[in-house]
């Protein structure tokens, strides 16, 4: 029976919506494949202008395969652990401060990762170097430090946006509270989270280049040795490679976060 006032679902609303899908489809997957191949080209632009070059013997030192994929080795492993760490301690610690008997102390715990993420991170890293010690370590413990609230705050907010009556439905129907969590919270609140972690993964990439002045390596190292020697090629250089670095992770990141997007999300 047709509700009064309602409006009618003519027969072309169905094939309107349908053909919305599809061209969100088409651009997904547009964006899938253009975005690798254009940050390939760029790769190869630069790869050819550095051949065009004539190096000395400072630059050759620096700007060889060799040393420069022993530097995008160390960057990722700075970014990749960090992010680890951080999505371990935080989604658990988000977990945590929504339950019932811990809720009180979400406040206090959220100050605290804020104090992080308000320090200038090259102080950070500084201070941490100075305090603890120098080394790939401590720059990781920094890295964890600074980037932890994004990752703690969507946390938080993603479970505490899920509709009440659906936790009481799953307990209605004899659900544990662990089953709820794990069936019905942490789905609806996955793309939240999944955002929360695509920006810490990209402010892990960045930051990590400061980690040179710890002496735990990455692209900085190359962005330092040419501020030190005056070669502004090598500056260049170590810049390019990480913004490229960083965008070619937010591209894996964005392609990880429509796959584990729950269906129908």
């Amino acid at each position: 029976m047709a509700v009064p006032g309602a409006p009618t679902p003519t027969a072309v609303d169905v094939p309107q919506a349908r053909a919305g899908v599809g061209r969100g489809g088409v651009v997904r997957g547009l964006r899938y494949v253009l975005t690798p191949i254009l940050l390939g080209l760029v790769g190869l632009a630069l790869y050819v202008w550095v051949s065009s070059l004539e190096l000395d013997s400072i630059e050759q030192r620096t700007l060889n395969a060799d040393f420069i994929s022993t530097k995008l080795w160390e960057h990722i492993k700075l970014a990749g652990l960090s992010t680890v760490l951080v999505v371990t301690i935080a989604v658990s610690l988000g977990i945590l401060l929504t339950r019932p008997g811990t809720q009180r102390l979400a406040p206090a715990v959220m100050a605290l990762t804020n104090i992080g993420q308000a320090i200038p991170s090259i102080g950070l890293l500084v201070l941490l170097g100075v305090t603890l010690g120098i080394g790939f370590t401590y720059a990781v413990i920094a890295l964890v430090a600074y980037s932890v609230l994004p990752v703690l705050r969507n946390t938080i907010v993603g479970l505490q946006q899920v509709d009440r009556s659906l936790i009481e439905a799953g307990r209605g129907m004899g659900m544990t509270k662990g089953a709820v969590l794990r069936r019905i919270e942490l789905p609806l609140a996955v793309p939240v989270i999944l955002a929360g972690i695509r920006t810490a993964l990209i402010i892990n990439v960045g930051t990590a280049t400061l980690a040179t002045f710890t002496g735990a390596g990455g692209f900085g190292d190359l962005i330092n040795n040419g501020l030190r020697l005056g070669r502004d090629n090598v500056i260049f250089v170590g810049a390019a490679l990480t913004a490229l670095l960083a965008l070619t992770i937010d591209w894996i990141a964005s392609v990880a976060e429509d796959l584990l997007r729950p269906k129908g999300l």
